[in-house]
């Protein structure tokens, strides 16, 4: 049996049980002023995360509880790329723990959704059928391209209008997701092969890497980028550039942003120049020398080279001088997304 760990640990709320039915999961009354307590089960290709937020119609949704386990579905696939029978079950147990941790958390309303690596491995619809079966959790697999777009809502939500034409960039375990435009909904959005997880498989047999196969990577990463540039800037150049998600964030780190632990509102950004540098620097360093950085956990350090690649050859491209950090990435979209859905109906 796994351990589940609880990053904020929260007193639960009382809320009335009877609720109606919908997609399969029960949706008890919002409580008063309209407010709710919504869960959002991310089952990502490193990670599968559950957060829990207090929220209510305009007003910023408050972090309630946050529970991880580093399950790395990526490395559960086979050879034929097909979800191991030993990965299933301990999918399946996971996502009934996260289940009944957002029943004890009292939550009101309760999504779950999968990405690249679930969505990807050719075993998907079996998998997926037997995980609600078993889970009794209505499990979706996230389309890239609606990955892009709900990221990219979250990071208008934090900024607001007056950060202009926005340009998104999140690096996930399996993809890479870019997102650009001036309103809610991204005018462009593109999903790209180039997850930091999956490129550290694919591409890198040493630990530190050979230059030869960092060398690769970059030209590989470079191939797949080239040809999605000049849709992001058919709408214009962007106003400001942002950045999600975990690599990014220990990038910045690295580099010298300010300790996450200071909040969210702190600005943090990362620059081109700094991000070549420490590219580099990473790409000569073992994943145990990796984890003794600021801001690098030991169940990424084993990525992150990659990541960092995926990341400047990125800003090279976009011919981005700096992103800014966003704490809100793709689960909060799907928050945002559905406490618009829950409010309007």
């Amino acid at each position: 049996m796994m351990t589940l760990k609880s990053d904020i640990v929260a007193l639960p709320v009382t809320h009335q049980e009877q609720g109606r039915q919908d997609g399969g999961q029960a949706v008890r009354p919002a409580g008063p002023a309209g407010r709710m307590r919504l869960g959002v089960i991310d089952i990502g290709s490193n990670t599968v995360h559950l957060l829990v937020v207090d929220a209510h119609v305009g007003g910023q949704p408050l972090p309630a509880a946050s529970v991880k386990v580093p399950l790395r579905l990526v490395e559960l696939l086979d050879g034929d790329g097909a979800l191991s029978a030993e990965g299933e079950r301990t999918l399946t147990e996971c996502i009934i723990q996260m289940r009944e941790r957002a029943d004890d958390l009292c939550v009101d309303d309760l999504v779950a959704f999968a990405t690249s690596a679930l969505r990807d491995a050719t075993n998907s619809d079996a998998v997926l059928a037997r995980l609600r079966a078993a889970s009794g959790v209505a499990l979706a697999v996230l389309p890239g391209q609606d990955e892009a777009r709900l990221t990219f809502l979250a990071v208008r939500r934090w900024f607001g209008w007056s950060a202009g034409r926005l340009l998104a960039l999140d690096i996930g375990g399996g993809s890479l997701e870019l997102a650009a435009g001036m309103h809610e909904d991204p005018d462009v959005v593109s999903s790209l092969p180039l997850g930091a997880s999956r490129l550290s498989r694919d591409w890198f047999a040493n630990d530190p890497p050979k230059r030869s196969e960092v060398t690769a990577l970059r030209r590989y990463v470079r191939a797949h980028l080239a040809p999605v540039v000049s849709n992001l800037y058919v709408v214009g150049e962007p106003t400001r550039a942002v950045a999600t998600s975990k690599t990014f964030r220990s990038l910045a780190r690295i580099a010298g942003a300010e300790s996450y632990s200071r909040g969210p509102y702190v600005r943090r950004v990362l620059r081109r120049d700094a991000l070549s540098e420490i590219s580099a620097r990473l790409c000569k360093m073992s994943a145990a020398d990796r984890s003794g950085l600021p801001g690098v956990s030991a169940d990424r350090a084993g990525q992150l080279a990659a990541g960092s690649v995926v990341a400047a050859e990125t800003l090279d491209l976009l011919n981005l001088d700096e992103v800014e950090i966003c704490p809100w990435a793709l689960r909060e979209g799907i928050i945002l997304r559905r406490l618009d859905w829950l409010t309007s109906a």
